[in-house]
C-alpha cells in the first residue's frame, strides 16, 4: 500500500515534470474524491487546486453537495457548482430512446467534458478519483470518470482509501457514507457489484498474488474484469 507521503511526493514530481502547476478535481461528496482533493492540496498547495461539483438533479443527494462544499471550504480551495440537468436534457432530443446504461454513462461523460473545459481554460491537469478496486474491475465509465490525466489513488484498494482517509482526518460523514456514483435512484456501488467492497478487495488481492476464483460470485467478478478489459487498453488498430 502506498502511503500519503509517497503519493504526494509522486504527484508533486509529476506536475513538475509536465510543467503544470494547477489541478482540478470533480468533488462528489464521496470518500474517493475527498481524499484525492486532500492529497492534491498536500502536494500542490491549496491555491493550485480547484474542485468542481456537478450535481445531477434527481440523482445527486443534497447531502452529497453539502458534504462536498463543506470539504472544499475546509481545504480552503476554490470550487464551482455546475449542475448538469440542462446538459442532460439536451440529449433527450436525440432521434432514439436512451437506454438506462446510456443515461448513466452520459452523466459521467458530461462531467468529464466540464472538467476538461476548466482544465484547458486554466492550464490545469484533471485528477481522476478512481481507486485500484474500480480500475481493476473496470467499474467506471469509459471516456467519463475513466478519462483523466493522473490517478492519485489509483494504487489503493477501496479499503486502503478508507484507511488513508481516516488517517488524514477526513470528516466522519464522508468516511461513513455508502459508496454510490449516484447515476440513478437508490443506486449503490455494492448493490450493483453484488458484493461488499471488503469481499471484492479480498478477492482482488488474492487474484493479484496468483490465486483463482472459486466461488460463483468471484467468477462473476472475473467475468466483469474480462468484459471491461477494453476500458483499460488502447483501442485496437486494424
Amino acid at each position: 500500500m502506498s502511503n500519503s507521503k509517497t503519493i504526494t511526493a509522486s504527484l508533486k514530481a509529476y506536475f513538475k515534470k509536465t510543467g503544470f502547476k494547477k489541478a482540478v478535481v470533480g468533488l462528489s461528496g464521496g470518500v474517493d474524491s475527498a481524499l484525492t482533493a486532500k492529497l492534491a492540496v498536500m502536494a500542490l498547495g491549496k491555491s493550485n487546486v480547484v474542485g468542481i461539483l456537478m450535481p445531477s438533479e434527481g440523482y445527486s443527494s443534497s447531502h452529497s453537495v453539502t458534504d462536498a462544499v463543506t470539504w472544499a471550504k475546509e481545504l480552503e480551495i476554490k470550487y464551482h457548482i455546475v449542475p448538469i440537468k440542462t446538459l442532460i436534457e439536451n440529449y433527450a432530443k436525440m432521434p432514439w430512446k436512451a437506454s438506462e446504461e446510456a443515461h448513466m454513462n452520459l452523466q459521467a461523460r458530461i462531467r468529464m467534458t466540464i472538467l476538461y473545459h476548466y482544465a484547458n481554460s486554466h492550464e490545469a491537469l484533471v485528477l481522476g478519483t478512481g481507486n485500484k478496486t474500480e480500475l481493476t474491475l473496470g467499474y467506471f465509465t469509459k471516456h467519463g470518470d475513466g478519462a483523466t490525466d493522473v490517478l492519485p489513488i489509483g494504487n489503493l484498494y477501496k479499503a486502503e482509501v478508507w484507511s488513508m482517509a481516516k488517517e488524514l482526518g477526513l470528516p466522519l460523514n464522508i468516511l461513513h457514507k455508502t459508496p454510490s456514483a449516484e447515476l440513478k435512484k437508490e443506486h449503490t456501488d455494492e448493490g450493483e457489484l453484488g458484493m461488499s467492497y471488503a469481499e471484492i478487495d479480498t478477492f482482488l488481492q488474492m487474484r493479484e498474488s496468483g490465486g483463482k476464483a472459486t466461488r460463483s460470485v468471484e467468477k462473476k467478478l472475473e467475468k466483469r474484469i474480462h468484459a471491461n478489459a477494453h476500458k483499460t487498453q488502447l483501442p485496437p488498430v486494424m
